[in-house]
């Protein structure tokens, strides 16, 4: 298991977890490095396998490289996922799950659901009328609280690109109901923390639904 060089605390804890349950040592081996440990990876011929979560460049390089070297890959790239909501849907079980889908793990994984496409403006004003205070709700946190819904994203320049993203929603007409640009929690100021935000009124060719 090659964790993300950025933030491999978790997998990390995994790791100890699987011995602590039992499992023998060595069965699960956890690998730090950039680049040149996935290279490393990709090229030893001991490797029969390789499975991989994250965007599609890198997806694609993984692929390509570990395919010539005669091995099984899966790779998973970057997607845009999108949630379809119609007419008659049950719009308080919509929130409950939109809120877990969109903004858990602070939106940092591949089955996030950044997109809501409701059907009909009626629909799209009520299901708007009821996510405005359950995003409001939302409580921001570090990892040890246990009451919070979600944390930081993972780099200070992640945090800068996502609030980009809001300001050019913004110039490009989209509407920001909610806006998570500047947020601080308290005692925690210089971490990387993106307030709830949702925006309206977005169209195919605007960055944010693109990015």
């Amino acid at each position: 298991l090659k964790p993300s060089e950025r933030d491999p605390s978790v997998p990390v804890r995994l790791a100890e977890l699987f011995l602590e349950a039992g499992a023998p040592e060595g069965l699960l081996q956890v690998v730090h490095g950039d680049k040149e440990m996935v290279d490393a990876i990709l090229d030893h011929r001991d490797i029969a396998a390789i499975s991989f979560v994250g965007s599609s460049d890198i997806a694609q390089y993984i692929y390509g490289r570990g395919a010539a070297n005669g091995k099984r890959v899966q790779a998973f790239g970057g997607a845009k996922n999108h949630g379809v909501v119609m007419p008659d849907a049950d719009l308080d079980q919509v929130v409950n799950d939109l809120a877990g889908a969109a903004f858990g793990s602070a939106g940092e994984r591949c089955m996030a659901l950044p997109v809501v496409v409701p059907v009909g403006e009626d629909t799209a004003e009520r299901l708007k009328a009821k996510l405005i205070p359950a995003i409001n709700a939302l409580r921001v946190g570090v990892s040890t609280d246990p009451d919070a819904h979600y944390g930081p994203v993972v780099t200070p320049e992640h945090k800068a690109r996502i609030e980009q993203w809001i300001a050019t929603a913004e110039a490009e007409g989209a509407e920001i109901v909610i806006d998570g640009r500047g947020f601080s929690l308290q005692g925690h100021e210089k971490g990387f923390f993106v307030g709830p935000t949702l925006i309206d009124r977005v169209t195919p060719e605007m960055t944010s639904y693109q990015e």
